[in-house]
């Protein structure tokens, strides 16, 4: 018998163990029960010897990862239970080609959460359905409480990447029939899309909205913040006659101040907004230069070098913008009478994350398609570990074999 068919028996049973629980022990337990919901999960020290039914996390048996020689990916995550779970039932639950993006999306992070005590936001928040540590209970009523909320965040994710899915095959149907040389999609109903899309030269998509008419919306390019085309500034923040005034379309009704809808009355007069703003579109990409000052001569070498660089990436019309370095904050020296060589931020560390964010904000501020980053650690790093959050693309300099480049981070 085989592990989904013994999931699914009427008498179905599991066993984990007791004690603290994380978010491998509780997902793994949701996991059982979306498949079959009358499960029954028992928690304990030991496994009990006569016991019949599917062991994980406990047992040394193929769904535990505590022993030496526990089981590790190709790419060096190591599984956890849920991950040696995911990979029998994933393809029966997603198909195989979404187990695999969802085993590389949500589920390693967790195996590795649980492996190496990796911050993970999601196994904090189960983490916290423990009881405290003076309760006088073994925890079970927690444990399913927590397995309940992971079953409700499983069974969402199922649906989206289902639905993700569905909605890429109808993208794809949809772009048969479409213009080639049109950078504007007209969709027969809202489909998310900008995925899809990114790699395209589509800039605009309409569809109709649930309050009457059309609703617009452009289209970043791929990995960056920036749209491939936007609404001319002036029409931004504008509603009503403002609006037709300042569009000459009679229908206009709404565009938002951040540029990101625009709502219009009628199709014809959507795809004309659309054309417009193609037309009066000027490329102007910022590629931001961030760190250590260069010398005059230096510098214009750099500076060659990223733009060559960037039409690389397919970054078109871009320029070069300097960034200030994060100014030094208050440093305390330490001195032991015979050295100071050792010195620390005289900051906390929530005033430490809000002192960088606030530096990275000038820079998000140019809205770069890249940021070039250079030097000192202490001013690049944070910087750079703020940006790659943001999924900027970061670019630095290296040597090899007596050839200077520029080389982006992968």
């Amino acid at each position: 018998m085989n592990l989904l068919e013994e999931i699914k028996k009427p008498n179905a049973c599991a066993f984990t163990h007791g004690g603290k629980f994380h978010a491998d022990d509780v997902f793994s337990s949701a996991l059982l029960l979306y498949i079959n919901p009358e499960i029954h999960i028992t928690r304990g020290n030991k496994v009990p010897d006569d016991f019949e039914g599917i062991v994980f996390d406990i047992g040394r048996g193929l769904f535990d990862h505590h022993q030496k020689d526990s089981r590790i990916r190709e790419n060096g995550v190591p599984y956890a239970a849920f991950g040696l779970l995911w990979e029998v039932l994933g393809k029966e639950i997603l198909g195989e080609e979404l187990a695999v993006r969802f085993d590389e999306s949500f589920v390693q992070p967790l195996d590795n959460n649980d492996n190496t005590g990796e911050k993970n936001e999601l196994a904090t928040l189960i983490g916290n359905f423990n009881p405290s540590w003076d309760a006088n209970d073994n925890g079970d009523k927690e444990f399913f409480q927590a397995v309940s909320v992971a079953g409700m965040i499983l069974e969402n994710k199922f649906e989206r990447y289902k639905g993700n899915e569905r909605a890429d095959k109808r993208i794809d149907e949809i772009l048969k029939d479409h213009d080639q040389k049109s950078r504007i999609l007209v969709l027969p109903e809202f489909i998310p899309c900008q995925k899809a899309l990114s790699e395209t030269d589509i800039a605009f998509v309409i569809f109709p909205s649930n309050r009457g008419g059309y609703c617009i919306q452009p289209q970043k390019k791929e990995y960056s913040m920036n749209y491939k085309c936007s609404f001319p500034e002036s029409w931004l923040g504008l509603e009503g006659d403002e609006l037709i005034k300042e569009t000459g379309l009679d229908t206009a009704v709404f565009c938002h101040k951040g540029g990101f809808i625009m709502t219009v009355g009628q199709l014809d007069e959507a795809v004309m907004a659309c054309q417009k703003a193609v037309d009066s579109y000027e490329e102007n990409s910022v590629i931001v230069k961030y760190g250590k000052l260069i010398s005059d001569d230096m510098s214009d070498e750099i500076d060659k070098n990223i733009l060559d660089t960037a039409k690389m990436l397919g970054i078109k019309g871009a320029r070069i913008v300097n960034a200030d370095l994060m100014p030094v904050p208050d440093i305390e020296i330490m001195e032991d009478g015979q050295s100071q060589a050792y010195a620390k931020v005289s900051m906390e560390k929530q005033q430490w994350k809000a002192y960088v964010k606030e530096h990275v904000k000038k820079i998000l501020k140019y809205k770069p398609e890249a940021v070039f980053v250079s030097g000192d650690v202490f001013y690049t790093y944070p910087v750079v570990r703020a940006l790659r959050k943001k999924h900027i693309p970061v670019l630095t300099s290296m040597e090899k074999d007596g050839k200077k480049l520029i080389i982006k981070l992968p």
